[in-house]
């Protein structure tokens, strides 16, 4: 029998009420193999740790498009982490101007596409923190 596929959780972190593009990565990870659980609109890190934690999700990912990406990645990070999930990887998608992409991987965010990434680019960077999460993990 071959590997689990991966499970991916995707959420809409605060306010922003745009899933468009959620929907459509969701689809591309689908399509890939990975099964993916979709919180929806207008998350808090509290029911994001939650799905997590009971989705026993191997990544999460977290659309957005409100210019909150400084604040509320990290709390995604940091909350997964007092969670005791801290091994469980975060993968941003949104708007993110190039000068934020050091303070966000700073910050333990493992992964961020830009819009209009293509499939072979969502997969392989959810692939990626995956596979390197399990690497330094010793899994």
């Amino acid at each position: 029998m071959g590997a689990a596929p991966i499970r991916v959780v995707l959420a809409k972190l605060g306010l922003d009420g745009h899933d468009r593009g959620l929907k459509v990565v969701a689809r591309m990870l689908r399509d890939a193999g990975m099964e993916v659980v979709y919180l929806g609109l207008r998350q808090t890190t509290g029911t994001i740790v939650d799905a997590v934690e009971q989705e026993d999700a191997d990544v999460v990912g977290i659309s957005m498009h409100n210019a909150g990406h400084l604040t509320l990645a990290p709390l995604i990070v940091a909350a997964l982490a007092d969670a005791g999930l801290g091994d469980v990887p975060v993968v941003i998608g949104g708007v993110v101007p190039d000068e934020d992409l050091d303070e966000l991987a700073a910050a333990g965010v493992g992964a961020v596409l830009g819009p209009g990434a293509s499939a072979v680019e969502v997969v392989a960077s959810v692939r990626g923190v995956v596979d390197a999460g399990v690497r330094a993990t010793g899994d």
